[in-house]
């Protein structure tokens, strides 16, 4: 029996599941498909509300990269975030420091008071919600800190202008700088709660091994210069050059590394003798930190049928609704390997006329 799931980001549109794949049905139609469903089944509609809410579309949203007189149309950031439930994410850690980039990139500058009072809107509600997030969790503090002080900035240089006010009426402002002091109130309020005594093994209690393999997997310098400061024992092992040697493989290539040890004419050393320390920083000012690589995930372009989706949750793609396509793109020279790529913050924004 085909799943129907109305699409909460399109109105008045819902997803049939069949077994060729995901189908878009206006709503007569899945009127018609329910029915005739709940009479041949004899279930209620309760019971079709439940197992529909089990195959619920996952988030996406249709991008137009270009306007033809064929295909006219424009992109919201409003609706994009909306479709890609962004609030929701910021719940997920997998997702929260890409949400948070995002963030500091519109809050720089005159990002927020440029976009429309609905945008503006949703914006700061997802701020918000990354204060609340952090205030639960006691994680990234330095993250809202950041973002606090470029709120604190933007209400001042807003102040100070005689003319020109953001987008939106004068009462949508008032209420976005009462949300603003709501997000500052839980920034200040933030207080580190240390373990209880009965949570064993506390940190400086593990064996060196174990806080090795823990600096092993951190991928940013910054969180490796942290927690030198903090303890004597994790600066030791953080001048070991096998962490920085690691993490140089792990944001660039053989062969930017292989320039690098050019320049620096280091070409003909003994691999033990190099500083890698210096190596790494080197390779971060020549060529700069891959943005993509900075996430645990990161947002989604298909090739196929131009749509943004988060990647451990997948979209209804046109390769599931047509299974020729994918024969017909292989066909015309295009392999599988380029038909999703990464979006990084950045890049995501720039799918918008900001």
């Amino acid at each position: 029996m085909p799943f129907i799931s109305k699409d909460w980001r399109s109105p008045g549109d819902f997803w049939v599941k069949t077994q060729e794949g995901w189908e878009k049905k206006k709503v007569m139609d899945c009127v018609k498909l329910k029915s005739c469903n709940s009479e041949c089944s004899g279930g209620s509609d309760s019971e079709i509300e439940n197992e529909n809410s089990d195959n619920e579309v996952p988030p996406h949203c249709h991008i137009t990269l270009k306007c033809t007189r064929e295909i006219a149309g424009f992109n919201g950031l409003g609706e994009a975030v909306r479709r890609l439930d962004f609030r929701s994410s910021v719940r997920d850690g997998r997702r929260f420091n890409y949400v948070c980039s995002l963030l500091r990139l519109l809050v720089s500058g005159k990002g927020i008071t440029s976009l429309p009072g609905g945008a503006q809107r949703q914006l700061l509600q997802m701020l918000e919600d990354v204060a609340t997030q952090v205030s639960v969790s006691q994680q990234n503090i330095n993250v809202l800190r950041g973002l606090v002080l470029q709120l604190g900035a933007l209400l001042n240089q807003e102040n100070q202008k005689c003319w020109g006010k953001p987008l939106g009426s004068q009462s949508l402002w008032a209420e976005h700088v009462q949300t603003i002091q709501r997000i500052q109130d839980i920034a200040s309020q933030i207080e580190i709660k240390q373990p209880g005594p009965n949570i064993r093994p506390k940190l400086h209690e593990l064996p060196e091994e174990c806080v090795r393999e823990i600096i092993l997997r951190l991928t940013d310098y910054k969180d490796l210069e942290a927690s030198a400061s903090a303890w004597s024992l994790m600066a030791a092992l953080i001048s070991e050059q096998r962490v920085w040697r690691k993490l140089s493989h792990f944001h660039f290539t053989k062969q930017q590394i292989d320039v690098i040890l050019e320049k620096m004419c280091l070409q003909d050393t003994k691999e033990r003798h190099l500083n890698w320390q210096a190596i790494y920083h080197a390779l971060r000012k020549t060529y700069g930190v891959p943005e993509d690589l900075q996430y645990a995930e990161v947002l989604a372009f298909c090739r196929l049928c131009r749509c943004l989706f988060w990647p451990s949750e997948g979209h209804p793609c046109i390769v599931d609704q047509c299974p020729d396509f994918r024969q017909r793109v292989l066909e015309a020279g295009n392999s599988n390997n380029n038909e999703t790529q990464p979006v990084p913050p950045a890049k995501f924004l720039q799918y918008f006329s900001l």
